[in-house]
């Protein structure tokens, strides 16, 4: 397993600058690729990894974790997160929007937050909840994310039930072309390396659960 293809992530609502001090320290000495913390540790985040000899990128979110923020609401977010130091902005799918087939406000939406993130030199995820989609909407999820340039689909935030089956993610990955890279939330029943074996370019891991 390559250790950069791992996201240490502590986004709970508990979590104080003692526990982003450790999330820091255990992605420094595991040589993770990225941390996810909440946006009032992003600069926390930075400043703790600054003589950090190899690149770890700072992750936070933006309309998370429901997603039916405002466009305007989570363009503010980014380009705050974004002064803060971050690398990457994770910002949640609007499901709300997405259930009720308003696509091209959703691909609107996405290509606004693409641009803002890719002017500043920063990559995009979007985080899709697979456990709220079927099949078709899986695909379209994945064809809006595509259209908008955004540089990472993730699979689940954690916050909902999802799949994070080898098939869910074998099949995101033959939807999605090469140039969007797939980050894969690692719930119960499967090993980081199947998911990466799977198609996974990234396994999101939660604080605390370090891989053995």
């Amino acid at each position: 397993m390559n250790p950069a293809a791992i996201e240490y992530a502590c986004l709970e609502a508990g979590a104080s600058e003692t526990t982003i001090r450790k999330l820091c320290e255990d992605a420094w000495i595991r040589q993770f690729g990225a941390i996810a913390v909440a946006p009032t540790f992003t600069a926390y985040a930075k400043e703790m990894l600054e003589f950090c000899p190899f690149k770890i990128n700072i992750i936070t979110v933006a309309g998370f974790p429901f997603g039916y923020s405002t466009t305007r609401t989570k363009l503010a977010e980014a380009d705050e997160a974004l002064t803060q130091g971050a690398d990457e902005i994770q910002v949640s799918l609007n499901i709300s929007q997405f259930k009720s087939m308003a696509y091209l406000s959703i691909r609107e939406e996405l290509r606004q937050l693409a641009v803002l993130v890719h002017d500043r030199g920063k990559l995009l995820t979007v985080c899709i909840e697979t456990g709220l989609l079927d099949s078709f909407d899986l695909y379209t999820a994945c064809e809006l994310c595509t259209e908008a340039s955004t540089d990472f689909v993730k699979t689940a935030s954690g916050f909902f039930p999802a799949d994070h089956g080898i098939q869910v993610v074998s099949k995101i990955r033959s939807i999605l072309p090469a140039n969007v890279r797939l980050s894969v939330f690692n719930g119960p029943g499967t090993t980081i390396q199947e998911l990466l074996d799977a198609g996974a370019n990234r396994v999101a891991l939660a604080f605390g659960n370090l891989p053995g």
